[in-house]
């Protein structure tokens, strides 16, 4: 399987939800979503990485199967988009139709059974939404502190760190408000912690500072 793909954007699908990915002398088409289309129509000839999954799309009685390569700016929107694809009545055409906001927008949404927001993606109706929050809002927590200022592409590494942290709070005892409420605090530090350990230094810090009296 292949998880991760480095190469050149060569074109990027103005009316769809594709890119052209040249790695070497091969030209590879990766299906993205419309968020991740957009932040890749500014790297027209830039190299870039993506994290990946793949899938069989067709009807395997007629034996008419192709391989599909969907890509991702970090692993934490693989992740995610792999959770959306579970829900009935979501297939990847459809997710790929529906991101077109951030994924921690569109998971506190999930989270605080937001259904009226949910039904304005591409594709999501008012019943799709409903099914959506009651398979995922538990599984949301995560994901909801992925809701970042910057743009997609320079909030990827961060979110990342912020999701294992978040996940190492959690295994260290902390509820889920407020693990996300310590690392909701990191978003506003200007020095954005490089790794999980930096990131839990940072916390704990700020929890034993002196308070001013």
């Amino acid at each position: 399987m292949i998880t991760k793909i480095s190469g050149t954007v060569e074109r990027v699908d103005t009316t769809g939800n594709s890119i052209e990915l040249a790695v070497g002398p091969v030209v590879h088409e990766v299906l993205v979503t419309e968020l991740v289309r957009r932040s890749l129509q500014q790297k027209l000839g830039q190299p870039v990485a993506l994290h990946t999954l793949e899938y069989l799309e067709g009807n395997p009685t007629r034996g008419n199967l192709v391989p599909r390569l969907v890509g991702f700016l970090s692993e934490v929107e693989r992740e995610f988009f792999e959770l959306i694809c579970e829900v009935d009545g979501v297939g990847v055409r459809k997710a790929l139709r529906a991101i077109i906001r951030p994924v921690g927008e569109i998971a506190a949404a999930i989270d605080e059974q937001d259904v009226k927001i949910l039904a304005t993606l591409p594709g999501i109706g008012a019943a799709t939404a409903e099914r959506m929050v009651a398979k995922l809002r538990r599984r949301m927590p995560k994901f909801a502190l992925l809701v970042a200022r910057e743009s997609p592409g320079e909030a990827a590494g961060a979110s990342d760190v912020l999701s294992e942290t978040f996940e190492v709070l959690r295994s260290l005892g902390h509820s889920d408000s407020d693990a996300r409420r310590l690392t909701d605090g990191l978003r506003s530090e200007k020095k954005k912690p490089k790794d999980v350990q930096e990131a839990l230094e940072s916390i704990y810090r700020q929890m034993h500072k002196p308070r001013a009296g």
